[in-house]
């Protein structure tokens, strides 16, 4: 597929994250309420304000969950039509008064998230921090080849880009110490991750192909953890505090229809998988990624690059095995892929990674390092898939560290 022609400034121009192919679904508001938009371009249209041939109430309340609940027809109906008036110039003098500067909207949660099961399916990510804490021979927990593994996680934790994040609190034990003490995070990180959201629920089990059908679209994520704390209460149950303090999402949901030119298949298997998690087609997308890291008061630096198809497992494998239990997915439940993290060393998803569990400091311009994330720290993630002269982008999913917040002074009555 090659570049769609749109009337709409800037979005035919080869570096655009938002041309007329991608058309990503966002909440905004530019003085007058939040308001559901698709950004084409330079600009946000406001969708509820333009004739788009559907139920009005599907545009009632600032959240694509109604439009998600509606199901495939109605999503293709609402692409289709929004290609046409932002394509065809003959409805321009209808629909650019709708249009609205990028630079002049602020950008809200684009969904309201139902639940957040977070997973661990990169094999690069999990050999590399298997061979920290366990050793190169059991890198991989037995399972880790058959199974997605994931925890659920915290839906009120999940925020929009842009949103501060304060260094949380929690009971600290190094190796020396006798017992734990309760003292602000040390080793607060960042993973780099996608987000697929869950349109359409689920009904008893369903298949890998049925599951990759439920999926509305995808998200940059990014799952900020606090390893000292992840450290000392993740036996026997797993992550609990470490992982409830943020997970922050980009604004923008570009949708399963605009990355479907760029599927591609997950890797060999050096296991075969049980029938009900095998793949009836290319189920992973081809989608560059990379992290930036932005000190206080200084530029940023691009730390690590890497690629969604580095995943073991595809989102539709995830939300399959999810369902096996007879667990019932909503509308708005959203999946985090796990760290991202490729083969070589700039292509890993994490500090912890980045500089080994901090034995290798990350070296940053003008001297200053990173084992950890400090305090004024930026992260910011971006991914696009690249076509053929257009791209399919995701905006930014940003964030910065605040310090934790005073510690409250318990012994007061």
């Amino acid at each position: 597929m090659s570049l769609m022609q749109s009337w709409v400034g800037g979005a035919n121009e080869p570096g655009c994250d938002f041309p007329l192919n991608n058309l990503p679904y966002g909440v905004f508001d530019a003085g007058r309420g939040a308001r559901m938009g698709v950004a084409i371009g330079g600009f946000v249209l406001d969708v509820g304000a333009v004739d788009h041939g559907l139920d009005a109430a599907l545009f009632a309340a600032p959240s694509w969950n109604a439009v998600m609940a509606a199901g495939p027809e109605v999503w293709a109906a609402l692409r289709a039509r929004l290609t046409e008036l932002l394509g065809d110039e003959a409805h321009r003098a209808a629909v650019e008064p709708h249009l609205v500067p990028l630079e002049r909207v602020s950008l809200h949660m684009p969904f309201t998230v139902s639940e957040f099961t977070d997973f661990y399916a990169s094999k690069n990510h999990a050999v590399n921090v298997g061979t920290m804490f366990r050793g190169a021979e059991n890198a991989l927990p037995p399972n880790w080849l058959s199974i997605p593994i994931g925890y659920n996680g915290r839906a009120s934790s999940v925020v929009v880009s842009g949103t501060e994040v304060s260094r949380p609190w929690g009971q600290l034990k190094g190796p020396q110490d006798e017992l734990p003490r309760f003292a602000p995070c040390a080793r607060f990180d960042l993973e780099l991750e996608m987000g697929a959201i869950v349109g359409t629920p689920s009904r008893g089990m369903v298949s890998v192909a049925e599951a990759d059908a439920m999926i509305f679209g995808y998200v940059l994520l990014n799952d900020w953890s606090a390893r000292d704390i992840q450290a000392w209460e993740y036996q026997p149950l797993g992550p609990f505090q470490a992982k409830a303090t943020a997970t922050s999402i980009s604004p923008w949901i570009v949708t399963a229809a605009a990355l479907a030119p760029f599927r591609t298949g997950t890797p060999e298997r050096e296991r075969e998988l049980l029938p009900y998690l095998r793949e009836p087609g290319p189920m992973l997308y081809d989608i560059d990624l990379e992290v930036a890291l932005a000190p206080e008061g200084s530029e940023e630096t691009v730390i690590a690059r890497t690629n969604y198809a580095e995943m073991y497992y595809s989102a539709a494998q995830q939300l399959c095995h999810h369902t096996t239990s007879g667990c019932a997915m909503r509308t708005g439940d959203l999946l985090g892929s796990g760290t991202i993290s490729g083969s070589t060393p700039g292509s890993r998803g994490s500090l912890l990674e980045m500089s080994w569990g901090g034995k290798e400091p990350l070296e940053l311009p003008g001297g200053a390092t990173r084992s950890f994330l400090e305090d004024g720290d930026t992260l910011t993630l971006r991914g696009a898939a690249q076509g053929d002269g257009y791209r399919i982008g995701f905006g930014a999913c940003a964030g910065k560290v605040l310090p934790a917040v005073p510690q409250p002074d318990w012994t007061e009555e």
